[in-house]
């Protein structure tokens, strides 16, 4: 039997990628319309594997004979300027890496080892996710313009 709090937590999970998803989306064609091509691509890049993650965890959520939830759970903030778009990508993978390390512990009481492992694979690429992030902040406080130049074309 299911535990209604893994289905609770995985669908909190996929509330928090399709918020990621929409997110670095808006920001890939934003950032595409501004020539800044390079960074545009890296945010589809990693809105695809949130799409990827959203999949898995619908997957899992309806093999547990849940219904996956198609809200974001939180409202899609666009025409940032990239400083404060690394500021929210930031704020989003932390809260997503803090989500997923208790989800992964309540699946684990709750016995069911496989949603653990899915939340744990998840973890990873956040984190992935969440350090590149933090490098093209940290590129932008050291070097200002000449790093946001070479996100051109």
């Amino acid at each position: 039997m299911a535990s209604e709090k893994v289905i609770g937590a995985l669908n909190e999970g996929r509330a928090r990628e399709l918020t990621a998803i929409l997110t670095y989306m808006a920001q890939h064609y934003e950032l595409e319309d501004q020539d800044f091509g390079k960074l545009a691509t890296k945010m589809k890049e990693i809105g695809i594997q949130e799409m990827k993650h959203a999949e898995e965890l619908a997957e899992r959520i309806l093999f547990l004979n849940g219904e996956p939830t198609m809200k974001p759970d939180a409202k899609i903030e666009r025409g940032l300027e990239m400083e404060k778009m690394m500021d929210l990508d930031i704020g989003l993978e932390t809260e997503a890496i803090k989500m997923y390390n208790e989800a992964s512990k309540l699946c684990a009481a709750e016995g069911d080892m496989v949603s653990k492992e899915l939340f744990e694979s998840l973890l990873k690429e956040e984190e992935e996710h969440l350090d590149y992030f933090q490098n093209v902040k940290a590129h932008m406080e050291r070097m200002g313009a000449a790093y946001i130049a070479t996100l051109t074309g």
